[in-house]
């Protein structure tokens, strides 16, 4: 069972990098993963406090891993992230935090009743949902801090998609067969 103190649940949120339905390595010879960017409005206070609070207890629970000291904050990665200042070129990313977050397990996406959604279309890039995260402290290869690790996933509406498609109808219109054969 999951550390209730570095579990979180969170308020409506937006998905980016959406990659739910297939795990894939982020480099040759790394662990394929499920992964998503979740952005979380900086209104949603409760939700970044909750997140802030997990990534505390995080922290206490890995003391070991931190050679038995209690690190500075900020100098260890921590997986919350200014979106203004870290996506600033990016519409979605606007006056918001995010995280992101992996598991080499596939997470179960289910809809407001809570049934699964087995149609692959119906979550995507820009989907608004709740997520479950939790957080846990690593060092390894030099690298310390605190990890996002991705649970479950609750879609709650659809959104604008996110990642530059376009909708074919919008692009294209019809055409006739004069126009294919020049008839």
């Amino acid at each position: 069972m999951a550390n209730l103190k570095t579990k979180v649940i969170t308020g409506l949120v937006r998905l980016s990098y959406a990659n739910l339905w297939e795990p894939k390595a982020v480099n040759e010879g790394a662990t394929p993963k499920y992964s998503v960017s979740v952005i979380i409005p900086k209104s949603d206070k409760e939700t970044i406090a909750k997140i802030n609070n997990a990534i505390d207890a995080a922290i206490e629970e890995g003391i070991g891993k931190f050679g038995g000291k209690k690190p500075n904050k900020a100098a260890i990665k921590i997986p919350i992230r200014d979106g203004d200042i870290e996506r600033e070129e990016d519409a979605a990313y606007a006056d918001a935090f995010f995280v992101n977050a992996n598991s080499t397990t596939a997470p179960q996406i289910v809809d407001i009743k809570v049934q699964p959604i087995l149609d692959r279309s119906e979550v995507y890039s820009g989907v608004y949902a709740r997520v479950s995260l939790n957080f846990y402290a690593f060092n390894s290869n030099g690298n310390k801090g605190v990890a996002c690790g991705l649970g479950n996933i609750q879609k709650i509406k659809d959104g604008e998609p996110l990642g530059g498609k376009t909708d074919a109808t919008k692009e294209f219109g019809e055409v006739s067969n004069d126009e294919l054969f020049g008839g």
